[in-house]
This record gives C-alpha cells, sequence and structure tokens, in this order.
C-alpha cells in the first residue's frame, strides 16, 4: 500500500468518525463551518508532509548500499524458497481432494 493511499485511509476514517459522533448528539442551530474542516485538513496534510519529508531525509541519511543489496538478495531467495513450498503445498492439497484412483 502506498502512503497516499494510507492517508486517504485515514482521512476517510476520521470523517466517518466525526460523522458517527456527531449523529448521535441532538441537531445544534449552529452549523460548524466549512473553514475549519479546510483548516483541519490543512493542517493534517501539512503535518503528514512533514514528516514525509523527515522519514525521506533520515532514509537517505543512513542509507548503506551493501545492506541494500544484502535485503534485495535475502527478498529474491526467499520468495523463491516461499514458492517452492508453495508449488509442494499445492500438489499436496490436490492430491488429498483428489483421492486415490
Amino acid at each position: 500500500m502506498g502512503t497516499r493511499f494510507l492517508l486517504a485511509l485515514c482521512l476517510i476514517l476520521l470523517v466517518l468518525g466525526f460523522e458517527v459522533q456527531g449523529a448521535q448528539l441532538p441537531q445544534q442551530d449552529e452549523r460548524p463551518s466549512p473553514a475549519l474542516l479546510s483548516q483541519v485538513q490543512e493542517s493534517l496534510s501539512s503535518y503528514w508532509e512533514s514528516a514525509k519529508a523527515a522519514a525521506q531525509k533520515l532514509y537517505e541519511k543512513t542509507y548503506l548500499p551493501a545492506v541494500d543489496e544484502k535485503l534485495r538478495d535475502l527478498y529474491s531467495k526467499s520468495t523463491a524458497a516461499m514458492s517452492t513450498y508453495t508449488g509442494i503445498f499445492t500438489d499436496q492439497v490436490l492430491s488429498v481432494l483428489k483421492g486415490e484412483e
């Protein structure tokens, strides 16, 4: 999942949470201004962008090519092993379901 997807999901859940809380309260004469919602969205967006920039700077500062290469190699070996074991498991399940002929 991308960071944009997670941000959108969090904002949707936040809005839905406020809608649920607002539904339980009796209706008030004064309606909240749309400017407040836009201010909240802008502040959340700015906090998210600053956190993302800080994480990117930290990643760039601590980036080690040797570790990155080892991680890529480990990932490729583990995915190859998992595909082998998945194939074996699939064959076993099919033989159990098929039964003896």
